[in-house]
């Protein structure tokens, strides 16, 4: 369990952070972008729960908690070295990708096929998760790049793919299961 008695420390004034093995990096570092777009991603769907109830409620507050994950995950470099920790080391699976692939599925069988794209918009809850799709949308791209440079765990990356895809669903439910989608139309004012 966590205890924070003290929410500022000091130890970050010059620009600096730990990670999870206690290393410390710039806070302008990639990984740090990486894992704190997944943060800001995680405030955007407390957002979208402003407007969901029931079924749609409950499965974005198992995203915000996997998020969480994604967090701790994406915190702690040097994969080979987890069995050395001090503690276990948490880190995404493949199940919680899993997860989202057989929402999505039960969600998308519930939708007409699109004939179009659509633009964000409609209700306030699908509005909200376009947002949250465009978030980790960036939270993906930032967390590929940091793939690039340095270990990555892979479900970590599969999960931010799938979980777009999870919000973008989702926002056609919310929009009266697709029939309220604002649709694009190309070159509509030229």
């Amino acid at each position: 369990m966590v205890v924070l008695n003290k929410i500022y420390t000091r130890t970050g004034d010059a620009g600096d952070t730990a990670l999870g093995n206690g290393s410390r990096v710039a806070k302008h570092s990639l990984r740090v972008t990486a894992y704190g777009t997944v943060d800001e991603t995680n405030a955007t769907v407390g957002m979208a729960r402003l407007h969901a109830t029931g079924t749609m409620s409950d499965q974005l507050a198992m995203i915000q908690n996997d998020l969480f994950d994604l967090g701790a995950d994406l915190c702690r470099p040097e994969m080979a070295k987890d069995a050395e920790a001090e503690y276990p080391v948490l880190r995404m699976v493949q199940a919680q990708v899993d997860r989202l692939e057989a929402e999505i599925d039960v969600m998308n069988d519930t939708l007409d096929p699109l004939r179009s794209f659509i633009l964000p918009g409609g209700t306030p809850l699908a509005t909200h998760l376009h947002v949250c799709r465009t978030v980790s949308r960036r939270a993906e791209r930032l967390v590929v790049e940091l793939a690039t440079m340095e270990e990555v765990n892979a479900p970590a990356v599969k999960y931010l793919n799938r979980l777009s895809d999870w919000f973008f669903v989702a926002g056609r439910v919310a929009n009266n299961g697709g029939k309220d989608d604002v649709l694009w139309v190309p070159g509509a004012n030229r």
